[in-house]
């Protein structure tokens, strides 16, 4: 790839909209987490930039305005509409299912882990619990992820 295919590699992705707008969505859904954690008067953690769970669903709102800008841009009939809808809803039925029941084991485990170290018998580290999303938190994701999708499209 010579110089000119790489700026113009850059230029296209540069003006996609439906890129960039999911970009923002799924930015804006990870940044109220964080004001939301906040505001519960923690301290900063650089983790939760990247931590999955919590209200909204930035998954949700991600592929929500994924789909909704693809929808606007192609029709809401094409082939493109239909990909993202039908992505978008495996995403958001595997946050709040699967995703969700891993974060629920990781709980009890942990509870055992906790048990069985005081216990003496065992070393083992905590295992990560917020990893799925309620179907409340997903809701929030989807209205977050169209609203922004139609005002920033």
């Amino acid at each position: 790839m010579d110089n000119t295919d790489l700026s113009g590699l850059i230029s296209q992705l540069a003006r996609n909209r439906i890129l960039w707008v999911t970009i923002i969505v799924w930015i804006t859904g990870q940044s109220i987490k964080i004001i939301a954690y906040l505001l519960r008067g923690r301290r900063f953690n650089f983790r939760w930039i990247t931590r999955t769970g919590g209200m909204p669903s930035s998954h949700a709102a991600g592929v929500t305005a994924l789909s909704v800008c693809c929808g606007i841009e192609y029709g809401f009939q094409s082939g493109m509409f239909a990909l993202a809808a039908i992505f978008a809803m495996v995403t958001m039925f595997d946050a709040q299912g699967v995703r969700r029941s891993t974060g629920e084991q990781a709980e009890v485990l942990n509870k055992v882990i906790d048990d069985m170290y005081w216990h003496k018998k065992v070393d083992v580290g905590r295992i990560r619990e917020f990893v799925g999303h309620s179907p409340m938190q997903v809701l929030a994701g989807l209205v977050l992820g169209a609203g922004m999708a139609v005002l920033l499209y």
